[in-house]
């Protein structure tokens, strides 16, 4: 005979108190929404209920459409020059978000990755909905933002430590897109530049630009400097890998930014830039330059899919984590 499950039951399986418990399963006051929606799919699962099924207000909270959201939601962005709200790439990030939290009546927190250990001291969890990620976040800062219990999405980032959901572009289809239409166009000799440390996207731009030499049996003769150049010292980093091994036939770049920065290296030491030399970029911020391909990234959709995403999680506390990956377009030029 199964053993009867009890609130106490629920309690200890959600590690909430079984005040908390018998309040959350009778719908009355004293427990928030989201932590109400945690105890009904706990007894649900634990069999509680005769129809061992959460209750019809359950599915009611599980619409992220007709229902009706207030609070606060806290956008995190890196604590460096280029991850920001100025940006090209990261700024129609976070119009999306804003746009999408305007649009669902929840109001925008934004901060920046803290310095010092005491600024998540200052934040009351309770008050905040969850947490969007913008970019690159470290992993200690990560890590103190899981001991908040906190729901979090990120945005074009991954990090091993510190499981969420995330919102990313499909980075390996569409480089792989670009690759096989140069590679029909018959060039051989291909180095892809752009730091694969720097971001997640990079990496997975790398992958898919291997795989795709891999595929067509082309060798792969990549400069490992040009695969780690920081934007400081880009300059430096570049001018000594062509001056030491050449130029390619194609420099597949990890964003338009990187392909500008070529681009702006080689005027400056004043090498012959042949006509032939051709440039991939990825994001589409910087159209004035005559790349042979390009991604036009939907960015605001990226943040607009990242609250989405978000509101679904706060109703949806114990299912998996999920990635979402977003198509992106190939443009390509004459």
């Amino acid at each position: 005979m199964r053993r009867k499950v009890t609130i106490q039951s629920i309690a200890d399986y959600t590690g909430l108190s079984k005040f908390a418990v018998s309040r959350g399963l009778a719908g009355k006051s004293g427990v928030s929404p989201q932590t109400r929606e945690v105890i009904l799919r706990a007894a649900g699962q634990l069999g509680y209920f005769k129809d061992a099924q959460t209750p019809p207000v359950s599915s009611e909270l599980m619409d992220t459409e007709s229902r009706s959201w207030s609070g606060t939601i806290l956008v995190l962005f890196p604590n460096v020059r280029y991850q920001n709200t100025d940006s090209l790439y990261w700024g129609p990030i976070f119009n999306g978000i804003s746009t999408r939290l305007n649009q669902k009546g929840i109001n925008i927190l934004t901060l920046t990755e803290p310095t010092n250990d005491s600024m998540f001291s200052l934040l009351n969890p309770e008050a905040i909905m969850g947490i969007i990620t913008v970019g690159s976040i470290s992993t200690s800062v990560l890590l103190d933002i899981k001991r908040l219990g906190i729901p979090v999405v990120m945005v074009d980032h991954y990090d091993p430590n510190f499981h969420c959901d995330s919102i990313f572009t499909d980075n390996l289809s569409s480089m792989r897109e670009i690759m096989n239409a140069v590679i029909t166009k018959g060039y051989k000799n291909y180095q892809f530049l752009g730091n694969i440390r720097d971001a997640q996207s990079f990496y997975e731009r790398f992958l898919g630009f291997r795989s795709a030499l891999e595929d067509n049996d082309i060798e792969l003769k990549q400069i490992p400097s040009l695969m780690g150049p920081e934007i400081e010292n880009f300059h430096d980093t570049f001018k000594a890998a062509i001056e030491e091994h050449g130029l390619p036939e194609v420099f597949v770049c990890a964003n338009d930014i990187f392909a500008s920065f070529a681009l702006d290296t080689l005027k400056h030491i004043g090498m012959y830039i042949p006509e032939t030399l051709v440039f991939t970029g990825f994001d589409n911020t910087h159209p004035q330059i005559p790349f042979l391909a390009t991604v036009n990234v939907d960015k605001e959709l990226l943040g607009k899919r990242a609250v989405d995403q978000m509101l679904w999680r706060i109703l949806n506390a114990t299912t998996s984590y999920e990635r979402t990956l977003i198509q992106a377009e190939i443009i390509f030029r004459n």
